[in-house]
């Protein structure tokens, strides 16, 4: 009797965990489907490549030729790793009508890390870090992993987070020259961005906090500096296990932070990657951890990407003047103390 309850015990509890995986995985999938759809029927961007082998792909010398797969991925994403296989099988089998690229997103990741993640699995395709986010932002990057199909005729016909029939259906479609209709709400994204490093002053830029509230990154006459806190709020959780070194340099900084925020010294706000997180992800985050510095949260990765941002926590410190003065990144984190902020 009692080896049967404990059975009964084990089989629920298996099933909240399916159950669980079953609605990130939803979730994710909703995320994709959401941030690519403007893309769908848009000419993709026509950007030069660079893999982690020192190899060089101009995506635009492709479009009219092949189709084109790109999978953004990380070597601490679960279902990343999950997928992998379905990936490598594509590639595999991809033939002279499909190029098929890996675009690891470069957040909390780094060029070793990429090579001994791919001789462990034994992967095979073209690799790019995207060091700098330019190719995430251009193409909406809201998840891990984010599958971008690309159509022979250089329009991007899918977007999305599983590996499923539907995305198999896309990537015969692109493959056979199937074309989408342009999507009316289409942007480009090729838009340019300023980078901003130590002894630049912060832009003139205006943004919307959690609260609703207007944050004016460079305020004219302020006795205070400003302290930009980016952050992921899943860090301390999810990297845990995979990257316990970041989760314990983000927890170190949040605490930090928090404390010295309190003195009224300096301005600060926490930055909040869009990379899997929602509005209501940064409010749980919030309460959960009872931060009270003002938060916004970087659903486009532009701010990410103008302060040349891919490790969190990542602290960019300036003085009244607004003037970016110090840049302490992750581990620096663990390192210094924040005297003075």
């Amino acid at each position: 009797m009692k080896l049967r309850r404990l059975a009964r015990i084990a089989t629920a509890i298996l099933s909240c965990m399916m159950g669980s995986a079953v609605l990130a995985e939803t979730s994710g999938q909703d995320l994709a489907l959401g941030a690519g759809q403007p893309l769908i029927g848009t000419q993709a961007p026509r950007l030069t490549l660079k893999t982690i082998d020192g190899e060089t792909i101009d995506l635009g010398s492709l479009y009219g030729k092949r189709a084109v797969y790109l999978k953004f991925w990380a070597t601490w994403c679960v279902p990343c790793r999950q997928q992998m296989p379905h990936f490598e099988h594509v590639y595999e089998t991809a033939g002279s009508d499909l190029a098929v690229i890996a675009i690891d997103v470069g957040f909390n990741d780094t060029a070793d890390a990429i090579r001994a993640y791919r001789q462990r699995l034994g992967i095979t395709m073209p690799i790019v870090l995207d060091e700098d986010g330019q190719i995430g932002r251009a193409l909406h990057l809201r998840v891990t992993p984010q599958h971008v199909v690309i159509g022979r005729d250089g329009r991007i016909q899918y977007v999305g987070h599983l590996a499923d029939a539907r995305l198999d259906a896309a990537l015969l479609a692109a493959r056979e020259g199937t074309t989408v209709s342009p999507s009316s709400s289409a942007q480009e994204s090729g838009d340019k961005v300023a980078h901003y490093g130590i002894g630049d002053l912060l832009p003139q830029q205006t943004v919307r906090t959690l609260d609703g509230q207007a944050f004016e990154l460079r305020r004219p006459n302020s006795p205070q500096g400003t302290v930009l806190v980016f952050l992921s709020p899943w860090c301390e959780t999810y990297l845990k296990t995979s990257r316990p070194n970041v989760a314990a340099a983000c927890r170190a900084a949040r605490i930090q932070v928090t404390t010295l925020a309190r003195s009224g010294h300096s301005r600060w706000l926490g930055v909040a990657s869009g990379l899997w997180a929602t509005t209501e992800d940064l409010q749980q985050y919030q309460a959960n951890f009872k931060v009270d510095i003002p938060l916004t949260l970087d659903d486009t990765g532009r701010l990410f990407q103008e302060f040349a941002v891919n490790n969190t926590p990542t602290l960019i410190v300036t003085d009244p003047a607004g003037k970016i003065v110090r840049r302490i990144e992750a581990r620096g984190v663990m390192q210094h103390t924040l005297h003075g902020l």
